[in-house]
């Protein structure tokens, strides 16, 4: 949950949002950390939380036992394979290295035109903000576009930044396109 309560309370404005407008959850299926404690909020409004995780974490991460729906799968490939077929956008709460590999790679995936879909950041109490400052850090170098670095959505408020996921226009061009 990590070591301030905002976190937690964003995350359960994120699920009670996410719940209110019809937005279902695909998430890694745990009842633990932030990720649960959204799937709890979007279940407790009346909504659809879908988790997926793979067997070699059976009693692991504690697997979330009251969700809408929890898929097993055979290795951490295919459940962020499945969870990215599933899935219409992606938003990273605060988080270690799972959270952000999970966001760098469909970060990766938008950059390179393998999906349209809007990856948003949820910035509670600024944890993202010396991410952020490194990837404008990457534009100044000549390293990232800045049309790659503007497909990271940002927000400190849940239903802010679910309105510009809904708005989220991708890059014209490819990575390699001059």
């Amino acid at each position: 949950m990590g070591n301030h309560p905002e976190f937690m309370e964003q995350a359960m404005a994120l699920g009670r949002h996410l719940a209110v407008q019809g937005i279902g959850l695909v998430y890694g299926g745990a009842r633990v950390g932030l990720m649960g404690v959204v799937a709890d909020a979007v279940l407790a409004h009346g909504g659809e939380a879908t988790g997926v995780i793979p067997r070699f974490l059976a009693g692991k991460e504690l697997e979330h036992t009251g969700l809408t729906r929890l898929i097993w799968v055979d290795s951490m490939h295919k459940r962020k394979q499945l969870i990215h077929e599933m899935c219409d956008g992606v938003i990273a709460l605060p988080g270690g290295f799972g959270t952000l590999d999970e966001l760098f790679e469909a970060l990766t995936w938008g950059q390179l035109g393998l999906h349209a879909k809007p990856t948003g950041i949820l910035n509670t109490d600024g944890f993202y903000d010396h991410l952020l400052a490194f990837a404008d850090q990457m534009v100044q170098s000549g390293l990232l576009k800045q049309s790659n670095r503007d497909m990271i959505l940002v927000d400190q408020n849940p239903e802010a930044l679910l309105g510009r996921m809904k708005a989220y226009q991708p890059p014209a061009g490819g990575k390699w396109i001059r």
